[in-house]
């Protein structure tokens, strides 16, 4: 008999997860046909704090989540199964084992369960990518220390920023600290003994006054630790501090009569002042500050994290999930703080800004995390606020943030697709639901186009994709005659008209979507339209000129990004739906000008009013045409017919 086990959101940490805790004293409601060996394990669970993995019937982990009470946190999950929906559903029917493990303390079980998923890769646990290594910048814990960077961790007592989501970057900082502090780059061991028995020699940059010659003692460990403590605040994003301290060396060196020392101290000076001019400010107030945000897609999710330093923007992180279809901004988030503060290893800000709100125990655990980092980064003890700000500078730098999250994630999915992971329609489609902030995903789009000459041969056509592919056996097209002259408006309404209050309302399905080519104009009618038929169906409108975005709500209209899958699709189906207005425009117009015209000349059939019309264009091209010309097409008879025609 398979069991049946609840776990709130099941590929979620528990933090995040919003299922009722069953009190001790009471028992969970069990499905029935449950294992009696499961409902002892159950009844024997402990209050500690702990992870629990959950298996199938195979004996393979397919979710694995934290607790701070095993015992609360496991029996809730036993719940009526008519409450699960989702991927929760699918969940716990492949249930069938749980086990856990006890530790000492909320951190501990977070950092258990961070290690299990990136060993066992559950099925339902959100997957946060790790596929590569990222770099990180250490100052080794050594006589004159060196700089460099790495992707190896080794807890040696060094000092250790990052991670750092670019090498480039790293490595212009690595320039920029080599261009103002003279720092040895050789990986000679400089103890005292080795260097009193002149072990080595100074090499080539002692000779450009990039290294002051440490290896035969030529400077003094004290002098080089002093610059070594410059370089820790700069990249902590100190750079007021530095500049200042900087500032008070040179003019003591000055005051001393050490002319030349100060003046390589203002060197380096101006070039850390054009450093922290390069910066990007922010904000005014000076604080440290780390920014949260999270763009998902369908499936798909990229988490970016802002380090503001002083008020500074450092540098950015961005981190993708996959698996995360049913998860909410705010459960996505709270993983990637959790990843986040599990990795880094830099300063722990003033404030954290965030673009959701965190729940209590989401807040209680990160803040428990971040005070294990403090004491073991030996940092300074500090209360963090978490902060959702909701307007002024600080909502426009999470805004910012955001932008950021979705252009990273757009270019994730369009690397997918390159890929062959997915395909291109399946990430506009995704990228067009959040950006319009659609209920569910527009897998049937209907688009309309007008078409006409000077108010004559007045036509509409619909197009339909389905899952971001045309389906040209449900186009259809419209003659339009309940106006007169030329009326965009007027057009707009009879076809909406007649293709949701008509037989076709009946014939095909409703649509997710509807995309209008024109303006706010075109878009209101059409929203008027379906609101007088009594139908509620997202309208936007997709104007030609600079490819703004209209929908009725707004009173000013929107662009996307050139590179943006959305954009792409919206614009893939304007032109569609142009291309099939204008056929069908010229088509009439040819039927027209064909019974009204040429078959009206005697001896003139269709089919040579076609190759008339073929080579010169039109009828009026006809009625120019000379009777040589006219001879290449009909012979000499039929062309001095025509020609006798237009020139009686």
């Amino acid at each position: 008999m398979r069991l049946f086990l609840f776990s709130g959101k099941a590929f979620l940490s528990d933090a995040q997860n919003q299922t009722p805790m069953i009190p001790d004293n009471q028992e969970p409601e069990a499905p029935s046909g449950i294992k009696n060996a499961l409902l002892e394990k159950l009844a024997t669970l402990p209050s500690s704090p702990g992870v629990y993995q959950f298996r199938n019937d195979k004996g393979r982990v397919i979710y694995v989540g934290k607790a701070k009470n095993l015992r609360n946190r496991v029996r809730s999950y036993f719940r009526n199964r008519q409450q699960l929906f989702g991927k929760t559903l699918v969940l716990v029917t492949h249930i069938d084992d749980f086990e856990v493990i006890i530790t000492s303390s909320e951190v501990e079980a977070l950092i258990l369960e961070n290690n299990l998923i990136k060993e066992l890769k559950p099925r339902y646990n959100v997957n946060l990518k790790d596929d590569k290594t990222y770099p990180y910048l250490v100052i080794t814990n050594e006589p004159f220390p060196r700089i460099f960077f790495t992707r190896q961790i080794r807890r040696d007592g060094s000092t250790w920023f990052g991670p750092y989501t670019e090498a480039r970057q790293l490595r212009s900082i690595l320039d920029l600290v080599g261009s103002i502090f003279p720092l040895r780059s050789c990986k000679h061991r400089l103890s005292e003994e080795n260097i009193a028995a002149k072990k080595f020699k100074v090499c080539l940059d002692y000779h450009i006054h990039k290294c002051k010659g440490p290896c035969e003692g030529l400077q003094k460990e004290s002098e080089y630790l002093l610059m070594i403590g410059e370089i820790t605040r700069l990249l902590k994003g100190k750079t007021s501090s530095t500049i200042r301290s900087l500032t008070d060396t040179m003019h003591n060196l000055a005051a001393e009569m050490k002319f030349e020392q100060a003046a390589e101290i203002k060197a380096q000076l101006d070039s850390l002042k054009r450093y922290a001019e390069r910066q990007k400010v922010v904000a005014d107030d000076a604080l440290d500050r780390d920014v949260f945000t999270v763009a998902a897609g369908e499936d798909d999710a990229c988490g970016v994290v802002f380090k503001i330093r002083e008020g500074k923007l450092l540098g950015s992180q961005h981190i993708y999930m996959n698996n995360t279809a049913g998860e909410t901004d705010a459960e996505l988030q709270a993983r990637v703080l959790e990843k986040y503060y599990l990795e880094t290893l830099e300063l722990i800000p003033d404030e954290v800004l965030l673009q959701e709100a965190l729940g209590i125990d989401e807040e209680d655990s990160l803040r428990a995390l971040i005070a294990e980092k403090q004491k073991e980064g030996k940092q300074e003890k500090k209360s963090i606020r978490f902060l959702v700000p909701q307007i002024g500078d600080k909502a426009h730098i999470v805004e910012m943030c955001r932008q950021n999250a979705r252009h990273h994630l757009e270019e994730y999915l369009i690397q997918k697709q390159k890929r062959g992971e997915a395909a291109r329609e399946h990430y506009g489609l995704s990228a067009l639901r959040e950006l319009l902030h659609l209920s569910k995903m527009p897998q049937r789009i209907e688009c309309f186009d007008n078409s006409h000459f000077q108010g004559s041969d007045y036509v509409s056509s619909m197009v339909c994709f389905i899952q971001g592919k045309p389906k040209k056996s449900e186009y259809r097209k419209f003659k339009l005659s309940s106006f007169e002259g030329s009326d965009d408006y007027a057009a707009m309404e009879e076809v909406i008209r007649r293709r949701y209050g008509g037989s076709l309302s009946e014939e095909l399905p409703m649509p997710d979507l509807i995309v209008v080519d024109g303006g706010k104009g075109q878009v209101n009618i059409a929203f008027q339209t379906l609101s007088a038929l009594g139908i509620s169906i997202p309208v936007i409108g997709l104007a030609k000129r600079i490819e703004e975005i209209f929908t009725p709500q707004a009173k000013d209209p929107f662009n996307l990004p050139k590179t943006s899958p959305a954009l792409k699709l919206l614009q893939q189906l304007r032109d569609e739906a142009h291309r099939f207005a204008v056929t069908y425009h010229r088509q009439l117009r040819s039927k027209r000008t064909l019974q009204t015209e040429l078959t009206t000349i005697a001896g003139i059939g269709e089919k040579t009013a076609f190759r008339l019309l073929e080579r010169f264009g039109s009828a009026e091209g006809v009625a120019n045409a000379s009777i040589e010309e006219l001879k290449t097409i009909t012979g000499a008879k039929t062309a001095a017919t025509i020609y006798r025609f237009y020139r009686p």
